[in-house]
């Protein structure tokens, strides 16, 4: 450097601004060496070493010198605080693995759902999520997660990287994406603009390339600028501690409420059940008990096996239509639902399933763990016997009450069909009177909102 003032700057400056060459972090302090003689050093190293020194002061608010050189705050710098040293040009464009302010998140080992919340509560320990979309392809849980810097990205994914979200699974695989920004369509479970809170939540469940605005080139229609900046210093010692199943919900920061008691609200008193519930929520997590309260019978409480069940039900299910009223679904005070003494009379209103064979998630590494989607009118069918035709099935779900508009057996697999009924509420009834319906001496049909349509 020019002199001693310069250098001690770059290396307070570094102290505190992650730097990454070639997308690994590298760190800056002070040599023993009083002077770089590169007299006998080829004129290529030379050039190189000053280029890269020069790009890394480039990141100096005010620039700095290097010899008679001062270098100010040039091209690169409207990617964040994030040194990108060794980079080809002074603005690259971001593909797979060059560091940006995208990272693309794969979840391996998916045994317990992840969702949309949860992959908030942690990267946000590490700056300001901006836009988050999940999907799945090839089968595998993904996500692209955008950073207001690519600072802050750059910690996320040296701290986060091949860590575990619950005990043994869940395991995050974390690089940097091709695209430089996400331009979020809707607001909802899959895809979120945390700076555009009024999008709408849309019809039905977007396509990758629509929740992110992307032509069908996978193109930006309207790339939106981040303004570069690192939002704060967070030590890349937090990485995810291992959280065992039954309490990783309650201790990823975020969760305020971690318990696994939830409260039902706005419910039809003449329809609900215990029985209902326990089929309508078991699509989102085994349900241990279910009170529906004797003096207020259009409020319920349900206990899931774990917190982080309750959290998935209670955010596919709040504000759903149910039997002509739209239910409210929150989290309770109660750490668990009290089952009535011996003697008291209860009516039928609350009921234990905690050994029910009908739970879909006692087995763990069931793929129904991987088959979790938000209702719709389409329903997906399965377990269905050789000798069940298509006209039989129609006949069943008319017969719940709502018109069939569409059915599809699977080409490859004649034991599981898609089958659309005229709206999601109608789909819903259905779902409840219609899973574990036995078709044959050994066959129990099995029921779940799907995620495709049918074509």
């Amino acid at each position: 450097m020019a002199d001693e003032e310069k250098a001690a700057a770059m290396v307070s400056y570094f102290t505190v601004t992650p730097t990454l060459v070639r997308g690994r972090p590298v760190y800056i302090q002070f040599s023993n060496h009083r002077e770089l003689k590169t007299d006998n050093a080829p004129a290529q190293q030379t050039a190189a070493a000053q280029a890269a020194l020069q790009a890394a002061q480039s990141f100096i608010p005010g620039g700095m010198g290097v010899g008679g050189l001062t270098v100010g705050v040039g091209g690169m710098a409207g990617m964040g605080a994030t040194a990108l040293i060794g980079a080809a040009s002074p603005n690259p464009v971001p593909t797979q693995g060059q560091p940006n302010s995208v990272l693309r998140v794969i979840v391996e080992n998916l045994i317990y759902p992840v969702t949309l919340d949860v992959l908030h509560q942690i990267f946000s320990k590490f700056g300001a999520v901006l836009r988050i979309v999940t999907f799945t392809k090839s089968g595998t849980f993904q996500a692209l997660i955008q950073f207001a810097d690519a600072a802050s990205a750059a910690q996320a994914k040296t701290s986060l990287d091949g860590q575990n979200i619950y005990n043994a699974c869940c395991t995050l695989r974390i690089d940097y994406s091709k695209l430089e920004t996400l331009n979020v369509k809707y607001n909802n479970d899959k895809s979120r603009d945390y700076t555009r809170p009024e999008l709408p939540a849309g019809d039905g469940q977007p396509s990758l390339e629509q929740a992110m605005g992307l032509d069908r080139w996978g193109h930006n229609l309207h790339p939106y600028q981040v303004p570069g900046g690192l939002t704060g210093s967070i030590p890349l010692a937090g990485t995810i501690p291992n959280l065992s199943a039954a309490s990783a919900a309650a201790r990823l920061a975020g969760l305020q409420q971690a318990g696994s008691v939830l409260l039902v609200s706005n419910l039809n008193t003449e329809m609900v059940t215990p029985d209902a519930l326990f089929t309508l929520f078991g699509v989102y997590g085994d349900v241990h008990r279910v009170k529906i309260l004797f003096a207020k019978k259009d409020n319920a409480l349900i206990q899931m096996a774990e917190p982080h069940q309750a959290n998935t039900a209670m955010q596919h299910l709040n504000n759903l239509r149910v039997w002509g009223k739209n239910i409210r679904v929150t989290l309770s005070k109660h750490n668990q639902v009290q089952l009535p003494k011996e003697g008291q009379p209860d009516a039928g209103l609350t009921k234990d399933f905690t050994s029910s064979p009908l739970h879909r998630f006692k087995k763990p590494g069931s793929k129904n763990f991987l088959n979790i989607y938000p209702p719709s009118d389409t329903l997906h069918l399965s377990n269905i016997p050789a000798s069940t035709t298509e006209e039989e099935l129609i006949d069943l779900f008319t017969s719940t009450g709502g018109a069939v508009q569409a059915f599809k057996f699977f080409a490859k697999d004649r034991k599981m069909a898609l089958l659309k009924m005229s709206s999601t509420e109608e789909a819903v009834h259905s779902l409840i009177k219609m899973h574990n319906y036995q078709l044959s001496g050994s066959n129990h049909l099995k029921v779940s909102f799907s995620k495709g349509q049918i074509s």
